[in-house]
């Protein structure tokens, strides 16, 4: 008995396979923690009102 291979099948196996992995990837990433200064944050939000007013 010979075993006749479905390439397509194999294919399409991987390439689900991949995507899924990458989805998985993009799930796990963790954005980088930056360290912000709040007040100064305030501080320029005061500054652009005052302008714009």
């Amino acid at each position: 008995m010979s075993v006749t291979r479905l390439k397509r099948k194999g294919r399409k196996d991987k390439a689900k396979s991949a995507v899924r992995r990458q989805t998985l990837k993009i799930q796990n990433f963790q954005p980088v923690i930056k360290n912000v200064d709040i007040e100064k944050i305030k501080e320029e939000f005061k500054a652009s009102a005052t302008k714009k007013a």
